[in-house]
């Protein structure tokens, strides 16, 4: 079993680069997708996060944990995961490392995406969401044909409260300081390897392949 870390803070690119690395046989592990497909199929552990995010409350780690090893769990030897985004903290990394240690495997590498500051709150100011299919453009980057409509349904495109630029200085500050002792810890193990996230999508899905394959 391989399994591969994707860390970044929001805007840093992980999900776009997870998804081209996907592509090349790793599966794309977001805790965000494992709740919402666990929910959707009305799954014990779906209908019990299903609670948590109905009143607002975050879902606790064990919870996610045991949503993770059910995935490991359909699995094989031969099964590579790239994980986007987890874990965020100290404690969700040693309930991850106790899981794969469970199943005799062990955390291979982790990649983290260097942005500046700047730079991620040009990315994500400029982020505008599809009312309809719920598809990401953004201002500069990845602008729709016509400005405020949506290519390919034609809804309107809006701005998530989440995206002005008070609000991202905030979730990076509470990211800064989640992450920071975990990059370290990461370092310390000898798995951490740093790229310039300041770069074309093509060219950092490149060298994120040219690591882990």
């Amino acid at each position: 079993m391989k399994v591969v870390i994707l860390m970044g803070a929001p805007g840093s690119g992980k999900g776009t680069t997870a998804e081209r690395i996907a592509e090349a046989n790793y599966q794309h592990v977001s805790t965000g997708d494992i709740l919402r497909a666990a929910v959707k199929d009305g799954t014990e552990l779906g209908l019990e996060a299903d609670g948590y995010m109905k009143s607002g409350a975050l879902v606790p780690d064990e919870l996610i944990i045991r949503l993770i090893e059910d995935l490991l769990d359909k699995g094989n030897d031969d099964s590579a995961y790239l994980f986007d985004g987890f874990p965020r903290t100290e404690l969700q990394a040693d309930l991850l490392d106790k899981v794969l240690e469970s199943r005799g495997s062990a955390i291979n590498m982790v990649i983290f995406l260097d942005v500046p500051r700047e730079v991620l709150i040009r990315r994500l100011t400029g982020r505008r969401i599809c009312r309809g299919c719920g598809i990401s453009f953004h201002v500069t980057n990845i602008p729709p044909k016509v400005e405020g409509v949506c290519d390919a349904c034609g809804g309107e495109l809006y701005q998530r409260a989440d995206d002005c630029e008070e609000t991202i200085a905030n979730r990076l500050e509470v990211y800064n300081n989640q992450t920071e002792s975990l990059i370290a810890h990461y370092e310390k193990r000898d798995l951490l390897k740093s790229l310039d996230g300041d770069q074309g999508a093509d060219n950092l899905a490149s060298e994120v392949m040219s690591l882990i394959k």
